[in-house]
């Protein structure tokens, strides 16, 4: 580990103004990107993809993001770079113009790739800035700035619905304009942080932080986070790629009602955000991940036999217990490997990412193999993962562990 990391003083008391402004970019930056996500059975219509086609895209633009983020990450640790955050929107502009426009499958990849690397930008550093603002509220901080990119994954679907599916596929071009919005808030943002880096705004050099845990101790911790996220992210990824058109096949849904339930399920994930950071705050991480991974479980294990009513019914807890997992993980990580925030949270991003995209390619092929009833009753027994949790150190032993170190 280097003998010293760029790394900002703590911020005393929370700063509200700067961790909702980086929460409503990242609002922004998730709406635009869960817009590629929402319109899958327009491009599908219009270009004639198959499902393993439909993977591939949410596999390009998510393990973009996914190989980029802890690099990403890295580098920030050592050099932060506060004004990169109002980079990413215009990176995620430029996918989205390209998404609009397309006219081939290798147009869409393309746009799926921009769309990525805005998304490689912004979430290391934000996230960053969400614990640098938090005041040592690490997993309130952590919920809230999640909660923003819920919510904007969750309208993703929405505006898809009464925009992109009534004007076509070149309307999504007018609604990238948003990105002008988040440059003006994370441009702001952004030079709060600066001016928190530099001596005269309190910023120093932080004494290096080596021998806290065994390294045995974390690397074990960090396999089964692994385990964990993949469990979680690979069910999100059935429902965000293929929960409309699971509903489309089973229920002769149109395609606008069944952006109405992936909103509701969104919504319900969304909320559930909320929760997460501030009970692991008072409780502990590990009580939060049992719960939120393993708790899932009689739920998604239901939903392949419901009909539609109670499918819409089974999906708000899915969404609302899955969704307070990643706060607490993340916030878990962070803990076992102080100083490299910026590497832990572009790792966990891009972990995401990527197991959501590998998730949804092989989700997509087996479709197509098998059909969309089949992949969600294969899902169904996912959550059972989550009995792994119970070899995760608990917060005593990791303080124990922190004292022997």
């Amino acid at each position: 580990m280097p003998s010293a990391i760029a790394t900002p003083a703590r911020v005393q008391a929370t700063t509200y103004g700067v961790l909702f402004a980086v929460t409503g970019g990242h609002f922004i930056n998730d709406t635009m990107q869960a817009l590629l996500l929402s319109i899958y059975p327009l491009l599908r219509e219009l270009h004639g993809l198959t499902f393993t086609q439909v993977g591939f895209i949410t596999l390009i633009f998510q393990v973009t993001a996914s190989i980029l983020q802890p690099v990403v990450g890295l580098y920030t640790d050592r050099k932060p770079m506060p004004m990169s955050l109002p980079l990413a929107p215009v990176m995620t502009f430029i996918g989205l113009v390209t998404l609009g426009f397309a006219s081939s499958y290798p147009m869409l990849l393309a746009a799926a790739a921009l769309i990525g690397i805005g998304s490689s930008i912004f979430h290391p550093e934000a996230s960053r800035l969400a614990r640098l603002s938090s005041g040592g509220r690490y997993g309130f901080a952590q919920s809230t700035f999640q909660v923003g990119g819920n919510f904007g994954t969750a309208l993703g679907p929405l505006l898809a619905a009464v925009i992109v599916v009534r004007y076509g596929q070149s309307s999504v071009a007018w609604l990238a304009a948003m990105a002008l919005v988040s440059v003006g808030i994370l441009s702001y943002a952004g030079r709060w942080y600066a001016h928190h880096l530099s001596p005269s705004g309190g910023g120093r050099r932080a004494a290096p932080q080596t021998g806290l845990l065994p390294r045995n101790t974390v690397i074990f911790s960090l396999v089964i986070l692994l385990f964990l996220m993949f469990s979680k992210f690979v069910y999100t990824a059935s429902m965000s790629s293929f929960y409309t058109f699971y509903l489309i096949e089973s229920f002769k849904l149109s395609p606008e009602e069944a952006q109405v339930d992936l909103f509701i399920y969104l919504a319900a994930f969304a909320t559930g955000t909320l929760l997460g950071g501030p009970i692991g705050d008072r409780i502990g991480r590990k009580a939060v991940i049992w719960f939120s991974v393993l708790g899932a479980l009689p739920f998604t294990l239901a939903l392949p036999y419901a009909n539609h009513f109670w499918t819409v019914v089974l999906s708000l807890p899915i969404g609302f217990i899955l969704a307070s997992a990643f706060s607490a993980m993340l916030v878990y990580a962070q803990e076992l490997l102080p100083g490299r925030v910026g590497l832990v949270s572009g790792l966990f991003f891009g972990l995401a990412f990527g197991f959501g995209g590998m998730g949804a390619a092989a989700l997509g092929a087996l479709a197509d193999r098998t059909s969309i009833d089949f992949v969600y009753h294969l899902c169904s027994f996912l959550p059972a993962i989550g009995i792994l949790t119970m070899f995760l150190p608990s917060n005593r032993e990791l303080a124990q562990q922190r004292t022997a170190g």
